[in-house]
C-alpha cells in the first residue's frame, strides 16, 4: 500500500474534519476492495454522527441509547454494501456473511445468478449460498445438475428440501421433473428410431410407449430408475397442469418397466407408478370419483399410524379437485385437533379461505375446541360482509 494514502488523510483532518477524513478513507477501501475494512468505517462514520465514541471496543449492545439503534440501522446499510461490493468482486461466501443480516434474498439471489453467469468457476460457492443458506434453491439445482448430475441432485433434494417452504419445494421439484422427462422422452425416441429404422412421431412417453412392449424386453429401460421413482414422488407438491401432465407422462412410461423395477412405495402410492397415476389422472379429469374413493379408503386404512401421508393426500386431493366443502369435513373427521402435519394439505383456514365458507370452519372448530380457528372465521366472515 502506497504511503500516498496516509498523507491524503492527514491533509483531510487538518484542512477538513474528521467526516472529511473518513470520507476520503471509504472512498479509499471501496476502491481497493477492501470490504472489511469498509464496514468498520462506515460504523465510525456512524457513531461519529450521532455523538458517540470513534473508538468502540465493545459489542454494539452495549452502545447507549439512542445511538445505539441509529448505528444498528447504519449497519444493516453498511452490510448491503459490503456484501454486494464483495459479490461483485466474486467473493461470494465472504459477501452472504454481510448479506445474510439484510434479509434480501431475492435481491441477492439475482446478484448471484448474474455472478455465475458470468464467471462459471464460482459454481461452488453459489450452490452452497444458494442451497444450504437457502437464498435461491432453485439456482442451487440448477448449477448442482450442470456441475454434478441428477443423481446428486436428488439426493440432495431429499435430504435438504423436505423443511423449506412449499414455493422453494415447488421450484426445485419442476426444475427436477422437467429435467427427467427431457431427458427420458430424449432417449426413447432415439431407441425407437434405432430399433424401428424411423423416426418416433409420437411427442408423449405415453404414445411412444403404448404398443411398443419391445422397448422394454429383456429388463430394457431408458433413465435410471430409482431416479425416475424419485422424481415421480416429488411432484406430488406441483399444481401447474402442464407439470403435472408430464407427472403423469412419468407413470405412463414407468408401468411399463420391467418387474425388477417396479420399487415398493410407501402408503398411499404403495405401487408407485399405477398409483401416481390414480393421482395426477384425477388432477387431470379422469376418474376423480373413482380416484377419491380409492385415497379416502388408504386415509382411512392409516390413521392408526404416525405417518400421516396417506391422510394429507387425500385431503391434497379433494381441495385440488374444488372440493373443498368436503376437504373440510374431511380434515375434521381424519385429523384430530393439535396433530403435526406437514404442508402437503391446505389447513382448515386455507380451506375456508377457499371456498368463502366461514360458517363450515367455525361449526368445525368450535366442535374442536379451536378458539383461534372459530375466531378467524368469526372475523373472516363479519369482514367478508
Amino acid at each position: 500500500m502506497s504511503d500516498e494514502i496516509y498523507d491524503q488523510l492527514s491533509a483531510a483532518a487538518s484542512t477538513a474534519g474528521v467526516d472529511a477524513t473518513l470520507t476520503k478513507l471509504a472512498e479509499f477501501l471501496r476502491g481497493s476492495h477492501q470490504y472489511h475494512d469498509l464496514f468498520d468505517v462506515r460504523l465510525m462514520q456512524a457513531r461519529h454522527k450521532h455523538g458517540l465514541p470513534l473508538i468502540w471496543t465493545k459489542t454494539m449492545d452495549e452502545l447507549p441509547e439512542p445511538g445505539r439503534t441509529k448505528v444498528e440501522d447504519a449497519s444493516l446499510e453498511a452490510c448491503r454494501e459490503v456484501g454486494h461490493g464483495l459479490l461483485n468482486v466474486g467473493r461470494v461466501r465472504e459477501a452472504w456473511m454481510y448479506l445474510r443480516p439484510t434479509g434480501e434474498k431475492a435481491q441477492t439471489a439475482q446478484a448471484l445468478e448474474k455472478l455465475v453467469s458470468e464467471d462459471e468457476s464460482l459454481s461452488e460457492d453459489v450452490i452452497d449460498i444458494a442451497l444450504n443458506e437457502g437464498v435461491c434453491p432453485r439456482l442451487g439445482f440448477e448449477l448442482m445438475l450442470k456441475n454434478y448430475g441428477l443423481c446428486n441432485a436428488i439426493t440432495t433434494y431429499d435430504s435438504q428440501m423436505t423443511g423449506r417452504p412449499k414455493a422453494d419445494r415447488r421450484e426445485v421439484a419442476a426444475l427436477l421433473l422437467r429435467f427427467i422427462h427431457e431427458e427420458l422422452l430424449r432417449n426413447v425416441q432415439e431407441d425407437v428410431a434405432r430399433q424401428q429404422g424411423t423416426p418416433a412421431s409420437e411427442t408423449t412417453l405415453a404414445d411412444l410407449v403404448r404398443d411398443r412392449d419391445w422397448l422394454f424386453e429383456a429388463e430394457n429401460y431408458h433413465t435410471d430408475t430409482t431416479h425416475l421413482q424419485s422424481i415421480v414422488r416429488f411432484a406430488v407438491i406441483l399444481d401447474d397442469p402442464e407439470l403435472i401432465r408430464l407427472a403423469f407422462d412419468l407413470t405412463q412410461y414407468g408401468m411399463k418397466l420391467g418387474d425388477s423395477y417396479q420399487f415398493p412405495g410407501r402408503p398411499p402410492f404403495i405401487d408407485v407408478y399405477p398409483d401416481h397415476a390414480r393421482f395426477y389422472g384425477a388432477l387431470l379429469g379422469e376418474n376423480a370419483d373413482e380416484v377419491v374413493a380409492f385415497f379416502k379408503q388408504q386415509a382411512d386404512d392409516s390413521t392408526e399410524d404416525q405417518d400421516t401421508t396417506p391422510v394429507e393426500v387425500y385431503l391434497s386431493l379433494l381441495s385440488r379437485l374444488g372440493r373443498t366443502g368436503d376437504a373440510i369435513e374431511e380434515t375434521a373427521r381424519l385429523q384430530p385437533p393439535g396433530k403435526r402435519q406437514s404442508d402437503l394439505a391446505p389447513s382448515l383456514q386455507e380451506l375456508a379461505q377457499q371456498s368463502g365458507d366461514y360458517e363450515r370452519l367455525m361449526k368445525v372448530s368450535r366442535a374442536r375446541g379451536d378458539l383461534l380457528g372459530f375466531a378467524a372465521g368469526l372475523t373472516a366472515k363479519t369482514a367478508q360482509g
